[in-house]
């Protein structure tokens, strides 16, 4: 079965395709750079706002609960960023987040046993 394309057309629709290609690998790098930027910046906020005991404790607190590290890193940013830090935050303070975070954010899991004929 031929489709009956010429020469001439099938140079077109692949000339179409890689420009459809290139454009969609430029916005993909793109964004890559933005999301790369936005991170950069994040860092920097907590570079300024934690002591060095602190950060290492994120960084910990990241390889076992990347979910709780990046929720107190956006709660941290957010309070820098309206005002409502007053100086640098240390170690115990940010134990204290830490702990408050996540004890709203655990669920309470409850599991069941049930015997036969109960």
């Amino acid at each position: 079965m031929e489709y009956g394309y010429s020469d001439e057309e099938l140079e077109l629709l692949k000339r179409r395709k890689l420009e459809q290609m290139m454009v969609e690998a430029e916005e993909r790098r793109r964004r890559a750079e933005e999301e790369a930027a936005r991170e950069a910046q994040r860092q920097a906020i907590l570079r300024a706002i934690l002591t060095s005991e602190a950060r290492e404790r994120l960084a910990n607190v990241k390889l076992v609960k990347p979910e709780l590290a990046r929720t107190v890193e956006d709660y941290l940013i957010s309070l820098f960023s309206s005002g409502q830090l007053k100086g640098v935050v240390d170690d115990g303070t940010l134990r204290d987040i830490l702990a408050e975070i996540d004890i709203r954010t655990r669920r309470e899991i409850k599991i069941r046993i049930k015997r036969k004929g109960e």
